[in-house]
């Protein structure tokens, strides 16, 4: 078993989709899926795509395999990561209230608005990568990320709502 892959390696799996391998056990290879999580897949398994390989005697920590899997799904995916909401508006309540007494007010759950919040901010996370890995010249790359980061800007008044500062949206600080 010459082709043994070493933690690290990136694989694609027919069923499972993209995974990092975090583990090498006796006879198979602990992998954490985007998707599915961690499972395992056995040594003699052939059926998978190696995207890329690390060989098994490159000593690498878990919490090395750990931060390249972070950086893939932050990169390739737009799978939303957990933020955690501001433990003073769990189960609160938004209410916009329109000028016209008329009209009914709309009561939306705070937990379900920062969630789109999340939403939005991931998804522009995703396609500023999209744009940085893109055939764009220089100068387009650089206008499209201006835009971007004025609607980062744009979203700073919902800072509020995170729990954790380094969640918070960050605007152009006047450089």
């Amino acid at each position: 078993m010459e082709n043994i892959l070493g933690i690290g390696s990136r694989v694609r799996h027919p069923a499972f989709g993209d995974g990092v391998v975090v583990a090498v056990e006796v006879v198979a290879y602990r992998v954490c899926f985007i998707t599915y999580g961690l499972k395992l897949v056995g040594k003699d398994y052939t059926a998978w795509e190696v995207i890329e390989k690390i060989a098994a005697e490159d000593k690498v920590s878990f919490t090395e395999a750990e931060k390249s899997l972070i950086k893939i799904l932050k990169t390739w995916s737009d799978i939303s990561e957990v933020v955690p909401l501001g433990d003073k508006w769990k189960n609160g309540l938004m209410i916009l209230k329109p000028e016209d007494t008329t009209l009914k007010p709309k009561e939306i759950p705070i937990d379900a608005f920062f969630h789109k919040i999340v939403m939005v901010r991931d998804r522009l996370r995703v396609m500023e990568q999209r744009i940085n890995a893109s055939h764009l010249s220089d100068e387009d790359k650089v206008n499209l990320q201006q835009y971007i980061t004025r609607i980062y800007g744009s979203l700073t008044t919902f800072n509020v709502l995170f729990r954790n500062k380094e969640d918070q949206f960050v605007g152009d600080k006047g450089e």
